[in-house]
């Protein structure tokens, strides 16, 4: 007989395989993971198995290890992986979430979109979640108001209190809506609790200041920074990076790699649900993040190419659109 705890992981698993990739019968189900979420991807694949699908659980444990450990291990899976992704109905990865994120910038998940896939990211927490319909479906709506709120608009501006002052163009770029709900061919994104709205930044044009005071993702902690990391942008270039060890670290991982240190990424979080002070937050209202190098891969319009592609948080943020003064963020409150 399941125990309640296996029940609530069978309950999580069904949200997954039925609401958010509505998994049909007959599919092939790729499900990517780790040691330590192997669990997770056992029960999807018993869910996915009594809808009449075909999972295959393949654990990437050596190259998420290393990936985690060396921020220029190559995050490109080996070729039978990528293989896998490409012909697959659904690809779920569940595996850290970090490694995850800078996973999604890879051309097999490109690939993956462009053949039709469905695929996503499973958020930790899988038996806890505790979501409802209706709380995914809040989540959904919230991501579709600002999408239409930013259509045919060019620039907006975001501050902090701790001094983040920044413009970003996002003229004539087209957006992802990234609700949990995944369709075929939509670029991969984390779920459940993560909805955002996301733009391949105008590579020359962000500057100002960003003061990364949440996630730093890349550089290997375990949640928030310690101490705030001070971006200085010019004509879409981090041209100065300041701070205490973490700023010394971020250094380090971008230092010499080509195209590292555009302004690749701009978006903001549109969930409730999404947790603090892991790599979900990125999902959750009041916070906006940008993120350093390549966003060819993975955003329309993106024109920069690169190995890394290294996200920053800007807690309690005020995002307002430059062309009509709509306010879709103010002091890290939902204003829309």
């Amino acid at each position: 007989m399941a125990t309640v705890v296996e029940n609530d992981l069978l309950k999580d698993a069904a949200l997954i395989v039925d609401v958010c990739f509505s998994v049909d019968e007959g599919d092939v189900v790729t499900i990517i993971c780790d040691d330590e979420r192997e669990n997770e991807a056992r029960a999807v694949a018993e869910v996915v198995v009594e809808r009449g699908g075909w999972p295959v659980i393949m654990n990437n444990e050596t190259q998420v290890r290393r990936g985690r450990a060396d921020v220029r291990f190559p995050m490109a899976p080996p070729p039978n992986l990528h293989r896998a992704m490409v012909g697959s109905d659904e690809v779920i990865i569940i595996a850290n979430l970090e490694w995850a994120n800078r996973f999604a910038h890879v051309r097999a998940v490109r690939e993956t979109c462009e053949a039709n896939g469905k695929i996503a990211s499973i958020e930790p927490g899988m038996g806890a979640w505790g979501l409802t319909k209706e709380d995914l479906e809040r989540s959904a709506q919230r991501t579709k108001d600002a999408v239409a709120a930013l259509a045919g608009k060019k620039q907006v501006h975001v501050t902090t209190p701790l001094g983040t002052d920044f413009y970003v163009s996002i003229e004539g770029r087209e957006p992802l809506c990234l609700t949990p709900y995944k369709e075929r061919g939509q670029m991969m994104s984390p779920i459940p609790l993560w909805t955002e709205v996301a733009f391949a930044a105008v590579e020359d044009f962000t500057h100002g200041i960003a003061v990364v005071d949440g996630v730093m993702l890349g550089i290997g902690l375990e949640g928030q920074v310690k101490e705030p990391i001070r971006w200085t942008i010019e004509d879409g270039r981090c041209v100065k990076i300041e701070g205490g060890s973490e700023a010394e670290r971020l250094c380090k991982a971008i230092e010499g790699v080509e195209n590292a240190d555009v302004i690749g990424e701009f978006a903001f979080g549109t969930s409730e649900k999404a947790p603090f002070g892991t790599p979900s937050e990125k999902g959750r209202i009041g916070t906006v993040h940008l993120a350093l190098g390549d966003n060819h891969n993975a955003y329309p319009g993106g024109q920069n190419i690169s190995s890394l592609h290294l996200d920053g948080v800007f807690l309690n943020a005020t995002l307002q659109i430059v062309d009509d003064g709509t306010y879709i963020l103010k002091d890290g409150e939902w204003a829309l």
